[in-house]
């Protein structure tokens, strides 16, 4: 496979593979020196590990869903790299690993997105050990927090990424999966438990927000104080409703807490600005 991708064509930018299998448990190695790929995206794909030997050009890197033991991915000479998808479930991904060791070396990334698909976390807990991967990093988008799960363990990330500008949380809460069979088969869902840090330092560069799957729920206000606390210089909360999902739309099932109506946005920034600076805050249903 190596040799008809990275030898065979030479001049292939962009590249998708999907449920793609090149035997148990398998290292597979991409050293492509001459390659002129500039995205990659990975999907379902049973490697072990993938490692990136060379691939000087590429800028975009995804990797949606893996079986492996490990960390899933190896970089050693991906000196373009800028862009960084991350996303799967603990289902999926059998054991945490720390993201500081997959990223290691890494110092170009300046767009990050973690993906966690309503489960457990499959990275382990870490702030400082990140700063080294996270010195240029200017968004970080942390998707599929389960709805029920608290929220300040995400303001880590301030404290890893001090340059960070705008900042992405989205909330899971998806009809379509509370009677999954599955569910029986695997281990229960557990809040994050970070030890954190309130004592560091603030992070000045913040100044976006964005906050999707937002009701108002208490951990949710008090995630989003918080961050105003932490961000002094933050200019704009931007509060979304659920993204679509065809397979809740079926059920028809209608959710026990939703995206606050016209008349109740009113409460939702008092709750929000009460004693703190006052960012500008944008309902984006």
């Amino acid at each position: 496979m190596h040799h008809v991708l990275f030898d065979c064509c030479k001049q292939l930018k962009h590249l998708a593979l999907s449920h793609c299998d090149v035997g148990a448990h398998s290292l597979f190695k991409i050293d492509a020196p001459n390659s002129k790929l500039l995205v990659l995206e990975l999907t379902y794909c049973c490697f072990e590990i993938l490692e990136l030997v060379c691939l000087p050009k590429l800028e975009k890197l995804g990797c949606n869903t893996w079986v492996s033991r490990h960390a899933p991915l190896a970089f050693i000479l991906v000196l373009s790299l800028g862009e960084l998808e991350l996303s799967c479930d603990a289902i999926h991904s059998r054991s945490e690993f720390k993201l500081s060791e997959l990223l290691q070396g890494m110092t170009c990334i300046h767009t990050l997105t973690l993906g966690f698909k309503g489960e457990n976390l499959w990275m382990q807990p870490e702030m400082r050990q990140l700063l080294p991967a996270f010195c240029k990093l200017r968004k970080l988008s942390v998707r599929g927090i389960l709805v029920e799960f608290d929220l300040l363990w995400t303001t880590a990330f301030l404290l890893a990424a001090p340059c960070i500008e705008i900042l992405h949380i989205e909330v899971w809460e998806h009809i379509c999966d509370v009677d999954d069979k599955s569910r029986q088969l695997h281990t229960e869902r557990r809040s994050p438990q970070w030890e954190m840090q309130f004592d560091g330092p603030k992070n000045r560069f913040l100044k976006e927000l964005e906050f999707s799957g937002f009701r108002s729920l208490e951990q949710q206000f008090t995630f989003i104080r918080s961050m105003l606390e932490r961000a002094p210089n933050l200019q704009m909360v931007i509060l979304k409703g659920d993204e679509r999902c065809e397979y809740c739309d079926a059920l028809d099932t209608p959710r026990a807490l939703k995206f606050p109506k016209k008349d109740e946005q009113e409460m939702v920034v008092r709750r929000i600005q009460g004693g703190i600076f006052s960012p500008r805050i944008i309902f984006d249903q």
